[in-house]
């Protein structure tokens, strides 16, 4: 699967979660699975917990957090 259609199964939608990225268009927010597997929960924990949630969206999950992360920039404070 490309990058491409990874990222399309992150949306958006202002009534769900205040517009936080979602997976598919769920209830699921893309920090919710991000924050189970930096607690150490695996990606078979995820898909046993939410049947509908497939081993693509986990890693459009983690596809999308590093293109996030990509982009930022911290500037040192100017003294």
């Amino acid at each position: 699967m490309s990058e491409m259609d990874l990222l399309n199964r992150i949306t958006v939608n202002p009534r769900i979660f205040g517009g936080k990225p979602i997976v598919r268009g769920r209830r699921l927010a893309v920090e919710h699975i991000l924050g189970m597997l930096a607690a150490g929960d695996t990606a078979q924990t995820l898909l046993e917990a939410y049947p509908w949630l497939e081993p693509d969206d986990i890693r459009a999950c983690l596809l999308y957090a590093r293109k996030v992360v990509g982009e930022e920039r911290i500037e040192p404070p100017l003294l």
